[in-house]
Parts: structure tokens; C-alpha cells; sequence
């Protein structure tokens, strides 16, 4: 392929993905879809339906990936989740962290860009600090301690992580064909749930899961298939245009926001080049932004008092740290992660859900002891 050829390809997954960020951001404003808000509903009111959502995003994420790697158009171990290193303990502490600081910070990343849309300035302040903290852990001192003692914790596997390709080394037949049973039983498993429940059949929920779940899936297709090339003009080499990592990439709200900042802290610079990740964060603030305006729900919001900041503050910290340690968020590992049935994104899933429940507590805790 020329290298005009390329070129054109490259926007085209570019604005391809910045769309569909552009979705995510409207359907999430539109419906209130929030991890921690799915969290604290259950941990505080007994309110499941905002959960019954992340679960049906989940179902149809985990089915649309796995028949893409039934009609062999995407492979599982050329995403960042599929391969044989399960760094189980950074999925753990990095969890942790993040489920934490986004009880802290009032949302997680995701959340932070569908705020900030809204018009709240501090979801702008977590959106920076956030970014600035992921940065240093992607590539700064917090990086050298990440590399120096959690990521040193690992397990190889005879086959990827993910668990089609792990039942096809077991039983000896094709991944493609593991891929399609498991994901169709476990995406109809957790729709079935989702939807069991009158609540879970909600026009609110129907467009969250639904609508969110599909998203995830498109940005697989364009950035695995679309945007995949066997071989580079300039490097003779197989790439996935348009990414950060190198390997085909869905939505993410950590790396993404860090990245987000660096292109424009050294937008003069020409080898800092868009990326999916980054028109991603552009596209679910744009979303957002038009959903709040068009349903006269745009308001300013800033911070109460002191205190208010020092909580948003760790809480952001927390999530860029955590976020990268994890190797994603409540969408990266939650959704992006858990379609490809990886191990290590079931372990930072459920270490997010720990954490956010451990804050919650913490908070009531803190509550009770000013009201005592």
C-alpha cells in the first residue's frame, strides 16, 4: 500500500472512532450510564438498574468481539489484553486504586469527559490531574515503581489470556470456534440477566447497553480490521493505524487522557501524531456537550469547598495510577477488556468493584463520625 494510501486510511479510522466516541458520550449523558453511580445505586439505595446497564454492555460487547473472531476479522491476542502474561497482582492494586479514586473524584474516566461536556469544571480539574498521574505511571517515576514491583508479579499461560484461546489449547480445537460458543454463552448469559428484571427493560437501559455495547464493538472492528495492515510501507512490518499501543485498541479513558494532554502540551511537535485513543476522548466530551445543550442540561458546576477539591484531587490521582497500573478502567477493562475474555480484565474488574465499595463504606464512615 502506498504511503498515501495510509495516510487516508489513517484518518478515516480517525474519524471513524472520534464518531463513535461522539456516540458514547451522547448515550451516556442521555442515560446517566456510570460505573460508580451502578456501584453506589446498589451499596446505598439497593437500586440495581444502573448495573443491569454495565452488565448489558458487557453481554453484547462480549458477543459482537467473539464473532468477530469467529469470522476471523479480528484476533484476540493482538489486543493489549490477549496475551500469555497475566500481570494478575498490577490488575489487582491497580484496580484497587482506580475503583477507589473514582468514588473519590465522582466518576470514573469515562464519566469524568461525559461532565465535563455537561459543563462541570471539575470533572476539567480530574480530567487534567488524572491525565498528568497516568502519564507519569505510563512513563515517568511512578513507571519505574510500577515496572519494579507489581508488573514484576505475573503468570505466563501456554496460550493467550483470553479464554477461548485457553479452551482451545485444553481441548485441542480451533480458537475461532471456542471463541464463538463461549462468547455467545456468557454475552447471552449476562443480557439474560440484565433483562430479567422489568427495570432492566427500560428504554434507558435498552439504549445504554445496547447502545454502548455496540459502540465497543465498532471501535474493535475499526481499529482491528479497518485499520490493520499486514505490512507497513515505511517498516515492512504488521500495524494497527492510529494507535498508541501498537495493537488494535477500543475505548480506554486512562492512557487516553494522558496521551490526550501530551499532544496538546507538544502540539508544535510533528511526531506527535492523533491517535484513536485521543479523538476518543475529543469525541465523548463532543457527545456529551450536545446532549446536555439540545436537553437544556448544561450547568457550570465547580466545587464546594476545600475539602471538596482535596477528595476530587486524590481521587484523580488514584485513577491515573491506578488506571494504567490496571491496564484500564470501567471501560477499558470493563467493557473493552472483559469482550475479549481476557483473565487479567476479570481480575481489574472485579479489584474496581472492590475498591469502589471499600470508598463507599469509607465515605458513610466519615459521615457518620461529623454527624456523631
Amino acid at each position: 500500500m502506498e504511503d498515501s494510501l495510509v495516510q487516508a486510511l489513517h484518518t478515516q479510522v480517525l474519524w471513524a472512532a472520534f464518531g463513535l466516541a461522539a456516540v458514547f458520550g451522547a448515550i451516556a449523558q442521555r442515560t446517566h450510564f456510570c460505573t460508580m453511580g451502578a456501584v453506589s445505586d446498589i451499596v446505598l439505595i439497593g437500586d440495581w438498574t444502573r448495573m443491569r446497564m454495565w452488565v448489558m454492555a458487557m453481554g453484547v460487547a462480549i458477543i459482537g468481539f467473539n464473532s468477530m473472531v469467529a469470522l476471523g476479522w479480528v484476533d484476540a491476542s493482538k489486543s493489549l489484553y490477549g496475551g500469555p502474561r497475566v500481570l494478575w497482582l498490577s490488575a489487582l492494586v491497580g484496580g484497587a486504586m482506580f475503583g477507589f479514586g473514582m468514588v473519590l473524584a465522582s466518576g470514573c474516566g469515562s464519566k469524568t469527559l461525559v461532565r465535563l461536556g455537561g459543563g462541570n469544571l471539575k470533572s476539567l480539574v480530574v480530567f487534567i490531574v488524572l491525565g498528568l498521574t497516568a502519564f507519569a505511571t505510563l512513563k515517568g517515576i511512578t513507571a519505574v515503581a510500577r515496572v519494579a514491583t507489581v508488573d514484576a508479579v505475573a503468570v505466563t499461560l501456554p496460550a493467550g489470556q483470553d479464554l477461548p484461546s485457553l479452551l482451545a489449547a485444553a481441548g485441542g480445537f480451533a480458537p475461532t470456534m471456542a471463541a464463538a460458543a463461549l462468547g455467545l454463552a456468557l454475552g447471552s448469559a449476562l443480557i439474560g440477566w440484565a433483562v430479567w428484571r422489568p427495570e432492566g427493560r427500560s428504554a434507558d437501559v435498552l439504549l445504554a447497553g445496547l447502545g454502548i455495547g455496540a459502540v465497543i464493538v465498532a471501535v474493535w472492528w475499526v481499529s482491528g480490521h479497518l485499520g490493520h495492515l499486514d505490512e507497513d510501507p515505511a517498516t515492512l512490518e504488521e500495524v494497527f493505524v492510529a494507535t498508541n499501543s501498537r495493537r488494535m485498541e477500543s475505548l480506554s479513558f486512562v492512557a487516553p487522557l494522558a496521551y490526550a494532554l501530551d499532544w496538546l502540551m507538544f502540539f508544535s511537535d510533528t511526531s506527535k501524531l492523533l491517535t484513536i485513543g485521543i479523538v476518543a476522548v475529543a469525541g465523548v466530551v463532543a457527545g456529551s456537550a450536545a446532549v446536555a445543550l439540545l436537553s437544556r442540561d448544561f450547568r457550570v458546576e465547580g466545587f464546594r469547598d476545600a475539602s471538596d477539591t482535596g477528595l476530587h484531587l486524590a481521587g484523580a490521582a488514584l485513577m491515573g495510577v491506578g488506571g494504567v497500573t490496571a491496564l484500564g478502567c470501567t471501560i477499558g477493562q470493563g467493557l473493552s477488556g472483559i469482550s475479549t475474555l481476557s483473565v487479567g480484565s476479570f481480575i481489574a474488574v472485579a479489584a474496581i468493584i472492590g475498591g469502589a465499595v471499600a470508598a463507599l463504606r469509607w465515605q458513610a464512615w466519615r459521615i457518620d463520625r461529623a454527624t456523631s
